[in-house]
Parts: structure tokens; C-alpha cells; sequence
């Protein structure tokens, strides 16, 4: 193969003579063909010399099109017919073509990415009404008829999802109990009050933080877990196959992981805030050397203990619901594509998480307004 080339000669008259050299085709015009385009236009080509050109397809006629604007007549190919029969047909092809759209301006594009997401916003609100009604469908009639309860599916996901967990929720709710600690001794001590660092674990891990900690925990854990698995399964039409043979989605890969989520959470929930005193006890003890007797007993006798325990346990059935509802939704959502499964498993995480803070704050509110 030769390396595309060119000469151009003025003839004098106001026009020039393009002399083409070697093959013009896909693989060999790179070079000639930048060099091409800055050099033709000062003097229009009214003629071809193809006496050294050797192959010629549609991409070296692409480049003449580009390079000399205006129709080639027909006698410049008179000694390769074949190949002015290429240039013609693509240069037909290149005037027909439509003109590219108009990009439009910044403010147009940037209302209309605002449009698009409150679409999207409204979209996936819409999709996720409809899934939690035929969710609860599928609970109540898991409810009324018990022995269509596939309890191996729910104990396997009530250890995939609980019993799996407790050491990072354990972990997590220790340390976050001991920073609380060291805040609380740091800030009180200063003003002469560092026993109330007690209550202040106490009530913090209680109320917000284990519940809070455990719930996000498991939406990073056990959401983007079930949009992959169910999503996987939609990938590879197994959910189809279900129906086909007459079972439904919804009893065989929702519910269990569902009542495993409900079951579990509240577990979970109680164990991080036995973790969370554990945490703040260890702190207290080294950094104030109040001992383990001392924390134990200043929060036995606070009477509102009982009622911050009930405040943090209530949100765990709750959040676990939402963790659960938005996991096996994204996951029913998958297309048949990879990307689809990748989209749909980010989208379980972060929902999840916003949905939990989001319900937190409307459940202080409500504690608030009720004087709990």
C-alpha cells in the first residue's frame, strides 16, 4: 500500500490541478488529507491528474468533497470512470444530507435539564406508589394465606440481611457512641458538667443515632443487595419465568426480603445502642473515670430512658420497610442491559438514604410535637 499524496499546481487562469498520488482510501489518507484541506481554497480545482493514483474508495472521495467545494465535472475522472462514480455518488450523499441541528442556547438547555429531572422526579414518585400497592397486595395475601409462606427464603434472608450485619453495626455504633463521648466530656467538663456526658450518649444513641446509623448502614448493605440480585434475575429472565410458570415476583423475592428487613432491623437497632453505651462507657471511664457501675446506674434512673428507647425502636419497622421497598423497586426497574443493573443499584442506595433522613426528620418533628 502507498501513502495517500498530492501535488498541486496553479495553471494560471485562476484555477489549479490536483495531481493525486497512491491509494486514497480509509486506511492511508490520514496525513494528506489535513495537509489537503489547508491548502486547497485560494485556487479553485478544475482538474484532476490520476496518472499515479491508486486505490480509491468512498473515504479519499469524502475528503475531496470537503476539500473542494463544488461538483468535479465529469470529464476530471475521464481515466478512472470508476472512481468518479464513487465521488459523484458521495458527493450527493454529502449536498442531500440535512444540515446538523442547532445546539440550543444555555438557558434553553439549562430549563430544560430542570423540566427533565422534575419529570424524572415525578416519574419514579409515581412508579413507586404503584410498586408499594401491589407490595402491600402481596403482603396481605401473603397474611391470609400462611401456608403459601416460603419461611426457608425468609430465614436465609433474615441471615443475609441481619445476622450478617451485626459486627459492622456493632463496630459502627461503638465508635460513633465513643466520638459522642468525647465530645460530650470535652465540651462539659468545661463548665463543670461532664457527668451529664452520660445522658447525653444515652440519649443521643437512643433516640437518633443507632437507629439512624444501623438504617443508613443497611441501606448501603441490604438495598443495593436486593436491586442486584433481583435485578440480575431480571437480566436473565428469570422473574419472566416465574410468572410463566405462575409464580408470583412479588411473594417469592419481595416479601421475604422485606419481613427479614422488618424482623431484623429492630435487632440490629438494639444491638447498636447496647454498642453505642459501650462506647461511651470506655470513654467516660478513661477520659472522666466515671466506671461502668457509675454509667449504668445514671441512666437506670433517669425515668425518660423508656421513653427514648421507644422513640429510636419505633423507626425501625419503618425504615425498614423504605430500606427494603426501594432495594426490590430498583431492582424490579433493571433493563436487560449492564449499565441498566449499575444505574438502578446506585439509585437503591442513595434513595434509601435520602428516604431514611428524610423520614427521621419528619419522625422528630412528630416526637416533638407529641412531647416525647
Amino acid at each position: 500500500m502507498q501513502p495517500a499524496d498530492f501535488q498541486l499546481e496553479d495553471t494560471g487562469d485562476g484555477g489549479a490541478v490536483l495531481r493525486l498520488v497512491g491509494d486514497w482510501t480509509t486506511t492511508g489518507v490520514g496525513p494528506a488529507a489535513r495537509r489537503l484541506a489547508g491548502r486547497v481554497g485560494a485556487s479553485p480545482v478544475k482538474r484532476l491528474d490520476l496518472s499515479e493514483l491508486g486505490r480509491f474508495d468512498t473515504a479519499g472521495a469524502l475528503i475531496l468533497v470537503h476539500a473542494a467545494p463544488g461538483l468535479l465535472p465529469e470529464s476530471a475522472w475521464a481515466d478512472r470512470p470508476e472512481a468518479g462514480r464513487i465521488y459523484a455518488m458521495v458527493e450527493a450523499l454529502e449536498r442531500e444530507s440535512a444540515p446538523p441541528p442547532r445546539r440550543a442556547d444555555a438557558l434553553t438547555r439549562t430549563f430544560a435539564k430542570i423540566g427533565l429531572g422534575v419529570y424524572d422526579i415525578g416519574h419514579e414518585m409515581m412508579m413507586s406508589m404503584a410498586f408499594f400497592g401491589r407490595l402491600m397486595e402481596a403482603a396481605l395475601a401473603a397474611l391470609r394465606r400462611p401456608g403459601s409462606i416460603r419461611w426457608p427464603a425468609w430465614f436465609s434472608q433474615a441471615e443475609r440481611a441481619g445476622l450478617d450485619a451485626m459486627p459492622i453495626i456493632a463496630v459502627t455504633n461503638f465508635f460513633i457512641g465513643a466520638v459522642i463521648a468525647f465530645l460530650g466530656a470535652n465540651l462539659l467538663t468545661q463548665f463543670g458538667a461532664g457527668v451529664f456526658t452520660v445522658q447525653l450518649v444515652a440519649v443521643a444513641t437512643l433516640r437518633e443515632l443507632a437507629v439512624l446509623i444501623t438504617a443508613i448502614l443497611l441501606a448501603g448493605r441490604s438495598a443495593s443487595s436486593f436491586a442486584a440480585e433481583i435485578g440480575s434475575m431480571r437480566m436473565n429472565q428469570e422473574v419472566d419465568a416465574m410468572q410463566v410458570m405462575g409464580v408470583n415476583p412479588f411473594q417469592a423475592l419481595v416479601i421475604p426480603r422485606l419481613a427479614a428487613l422488618v424482623l431484623m432491623l429492630p435487632l440490629l437497632t438494639f444491638i447498636g445502642m447496647l454498642s453505642g453505651f459501650l462506647g461511651g462507657m470506655v470513654v467516660t471511664w478513661s477520659q472522666l473515670s466515671y466506671g461502668p457501675a457509675f454509667f449504668i446506674q445514671r441512666i437506670s434512673d433517669d425515668p425518660m430512658m423508656g421513653t427514648h428507647l421507644m422513640v429510636g425502636l419505633v423507626k425501625a419497622p419503618v425504615f425498614a420497610v423504605v430500606i427494603a421497598g426501594i432495594g426490590c423497586r430498583q431492582g424490579m426497574s433493571v433493563a436487560g442491559d449492564v449499565e441498566s443493573l449499575g444505574r438502578r443499584v446506585t439509585a437503591a442506595v442513595v434513595q434509601a438514604i435520602f428516604a431514611i433522613i428524610l423520614l427521621d426528620a419528619i419522625f422528630a418533628l412528630i416526637f416533638l410535637e407529641l412531647n416525647l
